[in-house]
């Protein structure tokens, strides 16, 4: 079996370090390049597990600095996956211009390293928000992008370099748009492992609105292989949908994981004025990646228990993740908000 170099963007985040990961044990002939700018959710310890690994290399550098990108490229990569992002939709509210600067200048940095040094794949992770409310049925791919909030708009912006980078240039490019991730090593500001460490730390957990907003959950491993299985078989120049099949309401998540801490609904859950412009469903069509030979593995009742699990068993890695950064963005986001109806 040939060996192969790819470059990974973002890697020391959540989903990318997921990819990293399992690629690495599954995957003996590839060697990996992560180029991540250590942010507040790019934390090293993601990867502490392959660190040593002779096939692993680190480089620290932003995907919007040339001169990074050519550093991580080192001798040549057949392929870059980039997940290097700013993710949350309540940041983008906050300071949206950060987003267009990563989201959008970052991808247009790395694509042209792909056409400078003619790197055979590009991988584009992008999410299911591109396609904005979906007031019935599922987002196929052939859809309309209609983005919402800045965060959704600024992955929008980086698909459509994307695609028109593939129209002009004939650029090798690939996207995948994933529904909402869950599992092990996730920044503490998104709602699953929020919910949980609160939870574990006996405090309240906060509800936008009704709770009633609907999303298509993926474990995050089923996530990692859809993205490689996409970048190893997925034809050039198209877009796959990578869903979970699993629609839940936001307030059905809590009273899983209500149960899952023990908490009560009366003293453990503080419904808030939602967020603006908060879309109010996500649904994905995933029959495209499906029929390129990817399925989702993690039921996902068991892949929600088993997730709280980790949490509970690492609490260290949570309780420093909360710390700092964290703390002021959270005071600023949930201390001022009004009891919803309030």
């Amino acid at each position: 079996m040939s060996s192969a170099h790819w470059l990974v963007t973002g890697g020391l985040g959540f989903i990318g370090s997921a990819f990293v990961r399992l690629t690495l044990r599954e995957r003996p002939e590839v060697r990996i390049t992560v180029l991540d700018a250590i942010t507040y959710a790019g934390n090293p310890a993601n990867l502490a597990a392959v660190e040593r690994d002779p096939r692993y290399r680190f480089v620290r550098g932003n995907i919007c600095d040339r001169a990074a990108v050519e550093s991580a490229l080192g001798d040549g990569v057949d392929a870059i996956v980039n997940f290097a992002a700013e993710t949350h939709v309540d940041r983008s509210i906050l300071e949206p211009e950060a987003f267009l600067h990563t989201d959008i200048l970052g991808t247009h940095v790395l694509l042209e390293a792909v056409r400078a040094h003619s790197i055979a794949r590009y991988l584009q992770v992008s999410t299911d928000e591109v396609y904005g409310h979906v007031h019935a049925g599922s987002s196929t791919e052939n859809d309309a992008l209609a983005p919402r909030s800045p965060y959704a708009a600024s992955k929008a912006g980086a698909d459509l370099q994307v695609l028109a980078y593939r129209t002009t240039y004939d650029t090798p490019v690939l996207i995948t748009r994933g529904s909402n991730t869950y599992g092990a090593f996730q920044y503490p500001e998104k709602l699953i492992p929020l919910f949980v460490t609160n939870l574990l730390d006996d405090q309240t957990v906060p509800v936008y609105g009704d709770g009633m907003q609907v999303r298509d959950w993926l474990h995050v491993d089923d996530h990692a292989r859809g993205i490689r299985h996409v970048l190893e078989h997925g034809a050039v120049g198209e877009v796959y949908n990578i869903g979970g099949g699993n629609s839940h309401t936001n307030f059905e998540i809590t009273e899983h994981l209500l149960a899952h801490t023990g908490r009560s609904l009366e003293t453990h859950v503080r419904h808030v004025t939602d967020r603006p412009g908060h879309d109010r469903r996500y649904s994905l069509d995933a029959s495209k990646a499906r029929a390129l030979g990817w399925e989702p593995q993690v039921d996902f009742l068991a892949g929600l228990a088993e997730t709280v699990e980790w949490y509970r068993t690492n609490e260290a890695w949570w309780r420093a993740t909360k710390s700092g950064e964290f703390d002021v963005y959270y005071r600023r986001q949930y201390a001022g908000r009004t009891t919803a109806g309030g």
